[in-house]
């Protein structure tokens, strides 16, 4: 199919690659045994997204950065993530089927299950790991961590935490098209919040603007679940406006006054501990989505910002609504 981001802006085809990793839009559905206050709560399910065996929404960056790699010509991507990253296990899987190499800088996070698990696919991955602990010591490891992607003469591609680039947010951009080509299919009515957890920052600056984009009021409310990263309105707005510059510049034709940022909230009250400590607001959140709703998630993002969302709807903070939560979590 081709990319909502392609219609809309058809130069877009000639600047922009895109590499299709999802046969069809995620699907949307009602969760009505949460809607306890009468609000309508809905589920858009990104955690089905990916045809590679591995889903969630790292996977939609994927299919704009890998080709944006391949473009530049590189053969190794270079990125750092948590010992139970998501992300640097979707590049790595995703990564190796386009021929393209993944060294993984990992920062200490608590261990559970979860992450146990987590680390047992990395290894099998064939990704490149690299057990840096701490924020600094992977800061001070940088120059080694690029040398050692550096194929030939050839550099590496360099990606933040999560993919939360320019490039990495256009999967997001593309993900709220994809959401308002299903409100006007009649699939869910246009929702007045949609709500997901903000590990990284490229996926909700991505709403943001897609939002905008499509002509929807909807606002993007993120819920901050690491407390390593500066994800601030202003930082994730830059972000936005940082997309929709490289949009103008590969040729879409964006007025300035579609692209301010007005449409976006940040909370910051179901972090916890720190990033990856458990809550227990999130593990009532995780046990009620998953005995109401059979609906997956997991301790560090996902239960978390459902957490909010619940607490936010109850306290009618997402009025008028209809409220939906966008599920990233990657495995399955």
């Amino acid at each position: 199919m081709t990319p909502y981001l392609h219609q809309l802006y058809p130069a877009l085809a000639d600047t922009l690659p895109h590499l299709a990793l999802n046969a069809a839009p995620t699907p949307v559905r009602r969760l009505t045994s949460l809607d306890t206050t009468g609000s309508e709560l809905w589920v858009k399910d990104d955690s089905v997204f990916g045809d590679g065996g591995w889903g969630g929404n790292k996977v939609r960056k994927l299919e704009w950065l890998l080709p944006d790699a391949r473009r530049l010509g590189r053969r190794t991507i270079v990125t750092v993530g948590g010992l139970g990253t998501n992300w640097g296990l979707a590049t790595a899987l995703y990564g190796r089927e386009q021929g393209l190499k993944t060294v993984l800088a990992l920062v200490d996070q608590p261990v559970d299950e979860h992450v146990r698990r987590q680390l047992e696919r990395l290894r099998a991955s064939g990704a490149q790991l690299h057990f840096t602990h701490t924020k600094l010591r992977t800061v001070l490891a940088a120059p080694y961590l690029l040398a050692r992607g550096f194929s030939g003469r050839t550099p590496p591609y360099l990606l933040p935490a999560g993919g939360s680039s320019p490039v990495g947010a256009l999967g997001y951009v593309e993900a709220a098209l994809e959401l308002a080509a299903q409100v006007r299919a009649g699939e869910l009515p246009e929702p007045s919040h949609i709500v997901t957890a903000v590990g990284s920052g490229g996926t909700v600056a991505g709403l943001s603007l897609g939002l905008r984009l499509a002509g929807l009021a909807t606002r993007a409310v993120g819920v901050v679940v690491n407390d390593t990263l500066r994800l601030d309105e202003p930082t994730l707005n830059r972000l936005a406006t940082r997309t929709a510059n490289l949009l103008r510049a590969r040729g879409a034709n964006i007025p300035e006054t579609v692209t301010r940022t007005a449409n976006l909230d940040i909370v910051t009250d179901w972090l916890g501990p720190g990033y990856g400590q458990p809550t227990p607001e999130a593990r009532t959140a995780q046990t009620l989505s998953a005995d109401l709703e059979h609906l997956t998630l997991e301790p560090v993002y996902t239960a978390k910002a459902m957490a909010a969302l619940l607490d936010l709807d109850a306290h009618h903070r997402l009025t008028p609504g209809p409220v939906v939560y966008l599920n990233t979590n990657g495995p399955r």
